[in-house]
C-alpha cells in the first residue's frame, strides 16, 4: 500500500494508464501471433497480410508510447524474418 498521498496518486495514475495501454498492446501481440501462424501453415499470401496489419499495430503502439520504439522494430523484424524464411523455403 503507498504510504504517502503522491503514491496513491502514481497508483490512480499507473491504473488509467494500464487501462488505457492495454488494448493497444494485445491488438499487437494477437496481430502477431495471426501472422505468425499463417507464416508456419504456410499461406504465404494471407500471411503477407496478416505481417502488414501486424507491423502497423507495433507501429501504432510505439507512437502511443505504449511500447518502446526499438521493441516494435525488434518485433517487426523477428517477424519479417520469418516471413522470408519462409517465403524462401517456399520457393526453393
Amino acid at each position: 500500500m503507498p504510504n504517502t498521498k503522491a503514491a496513491q496518486k502514481q497508483v490512480r495514475v499507473t491504473q488509467k494508464k494500464s487501462l488505457r495501454n492495454k488494448p493497444i498492446k494485445s491488438l499487437a501481440k494477437t496481430n502477431i501471433i495471426k501472422a505468425e501462424k499463417l507464416i508456419f501453415s504456410g499461406e504465404l499470401k494471407s500471411a503477407q497480410e496478416a505481417v502488414v496489419a501486424a507491423v502497423s499495430s507495433l507501429d501504432r503502439a510505439a507512437e502511443k508510447g505504449v511500447i518502446h520504439p526499438n521493441n516494435a522494430a525488434r518485433r517487426k523484424s523477428r517477424l519479417l524474418k520469418k516471413l522470408n524464411e519462409a517465403q524462401k523455403a517456399a520457393s526453393a
